[in-house]
This record gives C-alpha cells, structure tokens and sequence, in this order.
C-alpha cells in the first residue's frame, strides 16, 4: 500500500508506522537509505539457517552459505547426511533430507568451520509476502494485545527479513528465527499470527513463517526482470533501473532520491545542517511561502528553515512534530539529522524527534517538493505545531526563513515517481526474495494490492506474472499461493459507484485466485476501516487463508469462499444471479440485503432491491425496468451483507464488462 504517514487520529498502529523505518516505507533517519540496509558480508552459512528455524517436511531442504572455494561442507540432521563444495563464487549449496517431523532437532554444519544449530523443527514452512498489512505486528490487531499475552506455541517459529531494495542481485538478507511466545509475540505479523494459530490448532505440526514484506511497495517491485518485460507496462521504469545498477548508484529503491541527488543544489550545499548561513534568505509565512519565492503555481523544490527553542529541561515523553496535509513530498531534518519524509499527500505528517532534539535552540529545515499549483503546505496555521512529552505545544506557523533549491517548470524533467519508498520495479525481489530460494517451502500467503490499485484492470496479468516468477524462482513447482481480497477502506458511497480503483483490483485479485492454478482468495470485504488503510482486523484474514490451505492444501473438509459469483439470467425485469460456495445457503447479515445495484441500455447504476431465492439472488429496481447487467459491493468500502451458512462472506462482483477508471491507467 501506499505509505499513510500518518494515518488520522495517529493512532497506536500508526505510531509503529512511524516508527518502523524502512520497513514500512520511511526512510531510516539520519542515515541514506542506500547504507540503511546494508546486509551483513557473507557468512559460513546464511542467517536463514539459525538456531529455533523450521524445516520443510516432505522434501529435500537446500542449506546454503559461504567458505573459501572449495571447502568441503558437511551438513548432519537426524540421521541424514549430505555435501557439498563451495565454488568459485564462495557459495555452497547442500541438499539433505529431513528427519521425521517434529523434534526438536540439532544440526551441525562442517567445512572451514563447524556450526550447530538447536532446537530445530520438522514442519511446514510458509512464505508471507506484500506490503505492510501482512507486516503489520500483531499488538496492533483488534484483539493483538490480548492474544500475545497466550501467545504459547513453542512449534511456530517467525522469521523476518530485513527490507533491502537492490537493483542488482545480491546474496545477503537479515534476519532471525524466533520461537512464538508471549515474549516475542507482539512483533510478529498478525496476519501470519492468525494464519499459523489456526493452522497448528487443526494440523499439530510445526510451522516456520518467513515474513518477506515491505510497506507502500507494488507487486511489480517483487517480481523479476524476465518476467515484467513481456508485459510491456514496466519498459520505462525498468531501463532506468538498469541505467542506475550500470552507474552504481545508491540503491534507494525509489526514482525520487536519485532526482533530488541529481538537481536539488539544497542536498548537494547541506542546506539542512544547523550551521548553515541563512541570513541572506527570504523570509516567508508558512503556510505558504511559495508565492513569496516566485514559484506560486510552478513545481518546485523549495527549504525551509527555522530555529525553535525549547524548553530546558525538556518534558519527558515523545517530542512530535505536526506538519499538517502537504503536496507533494517533505523531508524534515532537525538539528542536521532527517527524521523523517513521506509523498503520501492524503495524510497529515507527524514525525518524532527524540532522537534528534535538545534543550535551547533547534533547528528545523524542510524540504518540500510542490508539484500542483495549490500544492505545498496545505494544512491552516493551527495544525503546524511541536507536542512536547507533557502535552504542551509550540507553534511553528509563521516566518520562516526560504529558498528555491529546484525550480521544476519545462523543460526540467519531473522523477518517475514521487514515493520515497521501494517502489521500483524488481528491486525487492533481487533484495529480498531472490536471496531466500532455494529455501524448501510449503506455499505461500500473499497480502497486498493497494499499491497497485491506481491500475487495477492491469493487476490482473500482473499478479499471475508475479506468482508464476515465484514458483520459477523456488523451483518446488506449483506451490500453494493464497491472496487476500483488499478490505474496505475510504468512506462509504450512498449511491452506486461506476468506477472505483479498489473495486476493480478486487476484481483482479479474484480473477487470478481463479486462474492461477493450486490458488485461493480469501475475501475480506467486511473487514477494515475507512479511516484507516491499515484495518486492525487481522484475525479473519489470517484465518481465512488458513482455510485455504486446510482445504486445499491439507484435504480438510471446511468451508474455505465464500458465495462467488458464477452467471446470471435475465428475466422480464430482474436479473437472477447464481453462485458457488453457498455452503449452508445464502444467508443475510443485517437488516438487510443491500449493495445490489442494476444497470440497463444507458450504463446508469441504480441501487436495487434483492431477495435470495435458494442458492440465487434477484435483483430488480423500479427506475430500470429492463436491467441488462448487476453488481453487489461495488466500491472501495461497501456494506457486506451477503454471506453462505459459514459465515464467510460472498466476493464483490460485476457481470458487465464495461470498462473502468484502471483499465487503462499506465503510469510510465
């Protein structure tokens, strides 16, 4: 998803977004991102294999690492043995057989050194990858504080792989096993929580959980080279990554820290350092400033810099800066550090300063990156302001000292993208997935999408590119792979909506659950938070890929969908819709059946009224007396009130073909 930073109200999740560093899509303050996350030089053998990890049941587990070329490895678990030699480029590889499932179990790694790994599991192992709700730490769930406090399963292990884009290949992730514990649990995904929770409840086996995700980045940004160029849709984002590999730029991940290293003479002149000499800058209001400086309508770069004194001694508690709505893109440094930067434009900027404050002055410079003639500082003077840790506040509406860095009219060419996170094509699978295969593997859970939902129609061929990549990349043929239909977010239309971005990447998420084959959605549109884009409900969604996969993958019988569209017939004046997965027949929730709505000849929607009729619903609307086509929940947050006898709730569909806002949104 596209970075909130923050989202309203700054609630309890939204401050480890904040928090999170890269991770979720902010740069880690005070250092570039390109040595934010460097990985560690290469070991004996890989931090994936560590004491407390899971090994895949069922088939040969490749153990890998690094020694001087030739060194012989030995690699003993159980009563398995197997060898390898590393090569020429330090790598070696062995593949051994697990012992029985269970354990746990020691083993010992020997070659130039010798290494024994405990309390090592024979299970499951699962591969959780997307943006930051599959990320997102399960004491920020509904009932997460509650459920870590029992979080007893000695047999579910997570592990978490450091956020490290790369526009080359690269061996190396971070990253550590760690055994589910009341201890431990409050950090771990949630999602990955409830999926494992529910799995070890109904399989009593062990589980190892790989978290491979980031924040505010697109599907494209996992997927390889080889497999986007047949799309045509990534021709110009990926030759510009190649171009920066070839120059051995920093490794940002995003277009926009290489423009601004380019053309902001800010940057290049440290016009964020406290002891740089602002006395022949203008002085400027903010809000505003920009029409002061000669730029009113134009895109431009422009700094701001103010000094802030403090209180001595400095209250105890957080130190947050408020900033309010700004168009486009900010970066705030204090006393010379950067604290913070975000493009998310629909959101407040809140950042914390602890780390970079004193008692006294303090400098405050901000960077702002204004693309839209009204763009800039948006909020009123009020929301400008620091909270100190005893709640008291100081403004910091007013004069400020400015300057133009980029003036960005024609012919200046504008960056690619404006997000400051990893968005880049392929840059976290050569990154971060890349170097985790060979790993032997069960399946995979995939949460993610709202990147991706300005281009909706397009997510549709580019999630089965993206999954067929995976199961190239892993060689373990084709494994199970489970998406999460998107949750509602945004506020609530009252009337039908013809077009809707998140309507129509559902849309996409279903049609490949459909087509890519040993695949699964699990349907999640009466969870979320129109306020929020990171929904607090992860309990269901865990759960429902966990039905999934015990239907799917273990041969359990269970309901795993939801009511799902399958045709429909046209009657006199109605339309009869018919569906699969009506476990225990169509039930409503609610006062209700509601989010029906029809259309006829003219393409005008109409909410419509419905009733189920055994395993159908017809829909029929007295202002369309020959409705042509249907849809139900067909917007960004619409009220789910048609489920089966499960519980599960029925997919969001359409039985037109019209065209919509994504079908052909391309961004390059």
């Amino acid at each position: 998803m596209r970075f909130r930073f923050i989202p309203r109200g700054v609630t309890a999740a939204s401050m480890y977004l904040a928090l999170a560093g890269f991770a979720l899509a902010q740069n880690t303050p005070g250092m570039p991102p390109s040595q934010a996350q460097v990985p560690p030089k290469q070991p004996f053998i890989s931090p994936l294999f560590s004491d407390n990890m899971v090994l895949q049941r069922g088939k040969k587990n490749t153990i890998w690492g690094w020694s001087n070329p030739g060194d012989k490895v030995q690699v003993r678990i159980g009563n398995a043995i197997a060898s390898g030699v590393a090569g020429e480029d330090r790598r070696w590889e062995v593949e051994i057989d697990p012992p029985p499932v269970g354990g746990p179990y020691t083993m010992t790694i020997r070659g130039s050194q010798k290494i024994e790994l405990n309390n090592v599991l024979v299970g499951d192992v699962w591969l959780c990858g997307g943006q930051s709700n599959m990320g997102l730490p399960l004491r920020f769930a509904r009932t997460g504080v509650a459920d870590a406090k029992t979080a007893n399963f000695p047999e579910i292990r997570f592990f978490s792989v450091v956020g490290n884009p790369a526009y080359r290949h690269t061996d190396m992730i971070g990253g550590k096993w760690s055994v589910l514990s009341p201890d431990t649990a409050d950090w771990v995904s949630a999602v990955g929580f409830y999926f494992a929770r529910k799995l070890e409840e109904e399989m009593h086996i062990p589980l190892g959980m790989v978290v491979d995700s980031v924040g505010g980045t697109p599907a494209e940004a996992w997927t390889s080279a080889e497999a986007l160029r047949p799309l045509h849709d990534f021709d110009v984002p990926l030759a510009e990554v190649q171009r920066l590999a070839a120059i051995n730029a920093p490794q940002y991940g995003n277009f926009i820290m290489h423009w601004y290293d380019e053309y902001d003479i800010g940057l290049k002149n440290k016009w964020g350092s406290p002891d740089f000499d602002d006395s022949d800058w203008k002085t400027v209001t903010v809000p505003g400033g920009f029409a002061e400086l000669g730029v009113p309508t134009e895109p431009a770069v422009v700094w701001f810099r103010k000094t802030v004194v403090l209180p001595d001694p400095l209250p105890a508690g957080r130190t947050m800066l408020f900033l309010g709505y700004i168009e486009r893109m900010d970066t705030v440094y204090v006393n010379g550090k950067e604290v913070g930067g975000s493009s998310w434009v629909e959101n407040p900027r809140v950042y914390f300063l602890n780390s970079a404050i004193k008692p006294g002055p303090n400098m405050i410079a901000i960077r702002v990156f204004k693309t839209q003639p009204h763009g800039g500082f948006l909020g009123k003077p009020q929301e400008l302001h620091l909270t100190l840790g005893d709640k008291s506040t100081i403004s910091i509406a007013g004069e400020w000292k400015a300057r133009v860095s980029v003036d960005a009219r024609p012919p200046m060419q504008l960056p690619i993208d404006y997000e400051n996170w990893p968005v880049m094509p392929t840059v976290l699978y050569e990154g971060m997935l890349r170097p985790i295969a060979p790993l032997a593997i069960t399946g995979a859970i995939w949460y993610q999408g709202e990147q991706n939902s300005p281009r909706g129609y397009q997510y549709r061929r580019l999630l089965p590119a993206m999954v067929a990549d995976w199961r190239k990349l892993f060689a373990q043929g084709n494994f199970p792979f489970y998406i999460v239909g998107l949750p509602a977010f945004k506020p609530r239309s009252s009337i039908p909506v013809a077009g809707d971005e998140w309507a129509e990447t559902r849309e996409s998420q279903a049609i490949a659950a459909a087509t890519i084959p040993n695949s699964c959605l699990a349907e999640t549109i009466d969870t979320g938070d129109p306020d929020s884009i990171h929904a607090r409900d992860k309990q269901p969604v865990g759960e429902r890929l966990a039905l999934c996969a015990l239907a799917n993958h273990y041969g359990k019988d269970v309901v795993y969908a939801g009511p799902t569209f399958a045709s429909f017939d046209k009657l006199p004046d109605a339309i009869r819709i018919h569906f699969t997965h009506t476990d225990g027949g169509l039930v409503v929730k609610g006062v209700k059946l509601e989010e029906f709505s029809v259309a006829g000849q003219d393409k005008k929607w109409h909410w419509a009224d419905a009733r189920i009729e055994g395993d159908t619903v017809v829909v029929s609307s007295p202002e369309v007396p020959h409705p042509q086509e249907a849809r139900y929940a067909w917007q960004s947050n619409p009220a789910a009130t048609l489920y089966n006898g499960a519980g599960l709730p029925a997919v969001p569909f359409r039985t037109d073909t019209w065209p919509g806002i994504t079908e052909n949104h391309r961004p390059y």
